[in-house]
């Protein structure tokens, strides 16, 4: 019980009331309290809210403007109080409806089939100026496929790293998809109609969703965190030469835990089982030699995974998933899993009751 109502937000008190309601008795009417306004002065405060003066401000805003003409209705509270008892109280004022935005989930097999990108800020000597660096990231091989240090962070820079990176690379049009956060290059109009252009699908973020981009946010961790950064950078030129030599060591030289171990350039360019193979025979001739210092048996070389994703389908949602989910999208939690949803009771979805029983 105590976990059902953590994940409800309720008392222990109103669960039990809804479980075993008890038997209402019939009071009898009491008497108004003293403190009640009169019903003409009620509707006298409610003229006023519905003034052309006031009709479009918040009770606050009414009190203190009143206020300081030397005019005294009644309390903000009493205000509100008054308008939710004539009806529901809305906001007086015309706001934009809050967007939902879809969940990205994203895999890949294969190299170029998914990139990942973002930019980030570099500083410089001088205070309150920063570089951009822009790093484009394969997400199935974790390769950094194109990469730029400017003193700017726009669009136009945006599109040419992505014009000279997909010709490089040379990728198919709709077979790559793209996926960013929704920063001003990522979004703008021309940036969309270059990837247009070129036959690539666009994949965005949620807003303030930072493990939506997880891979090249933990990239520019590695990258900041490395032994040799400098911290401050004296210039642009600093910064590139610098980042060059960092992406060569990352992409050829770095033994990524992410990918058992193999080089980003081993997994991009199809060498893994040529390194798989000299892996083993380190380990069988090590095994041959000390068998006893292998207590499991005849080690195995781990192989890189064979798909990586964003957002996994895969993973069971937890409840605050649940409940944080619309009814008309939680089917999406799970997918092809047939024999697990008729066991739940989910809005929307098989019953349409508007609560959550499992």
């Amino acid at each position: 019980m105590n976990v059902a109502c953590e994940a409800l937000g309720v008392s222990r008190a109103t669960a039990y009331r809804h479980l075993w309601p008890r038997a209402r008795v019939e009071r009898e009417p009491r008497d108004p309290s003293p403190r009640r306004i009169p019903d003409s002065e009620r509707q006298a405060i409610l003229s006023v809210l519905d003034s052309k003066r006031f009709v479009d401000q918040p009770p606050r805003e009414v009190y203190g403007a009143l206020l300081s003409e030397g005019v005294y209705l009644c309390s903000v509270r009493t205000m509100y109080r008054l308008l939710e008892e004539r009806g529901p109280v809305n906001e007086r004022r015309n706001h934009r409806e809050a967007r939902r935005y879809a969940v990205p989930r994203l895999e890949a097999t294969a190299p170029n089939q998914v990139w990942s990108w973002d930019i980030s800020k570099l500083p410089s000597l001088e205070r309150g100026v920063f570089l951009n660096l822009y790093v484009v990231l394969d997400l199935f091989s974790r390769f950094v496929v194109a990469w730029m240090v400017a003193q700017h962070e726009n669009s136009a820079l945006a599109k040419q790293l992505f014009a000279e990176a997909v010709s490089r690379h040379d990728v198919d049009a709709g077979s790559l998809v793209v996926h960013m956060d929704r920063g001003a290059p990522m979004t703008s109009h021309g940036f969309a109609e270059l990837l247009g252009q070129l036959g690539v699908e666009r994949s965005y973020s949620r807003p303030r969703v930072s493990n939506d981009n997880p891979f090249s946010e933990s990239h520019f961790h590695t990258l900041k965190y490395q032994p040799d950064y400098p911290g401050r950078f004296d210039g642009p030129k600093h910064g590139r030469q610098w980042c060059s030599e960092f992406f060569d060591w990352y992409n050829h030289d770095h033994h990524h835990d992410g990918l058992a171990l193999f080089t980003p350039a081993d997994v991009f360019h199809g060498r893994v089982e040529a390194v798989a193979r000299r892996r083993e025979q380190a380990l069988l001739g090590a095994y041959e030699c000390h068998p006893e210092r292998f207590i499991n048996g005849a080690p195995q070389v781990r192989r890189p995974p064979k798909r990586v994703m964003i957002n996994p389908v895969d993973a069971a949602p937890t409840a605050e998933a649940i409940l944080q989910t619309p009814s008309e999208d939680i089917q999406s939690l799970w997918p092809e899993r047939e024999e697990f949803l008729p066991s739940l009771h989910i809005p929307g979805v098989n019953d349409g009751r508007p609560q959550l029983d499992t």
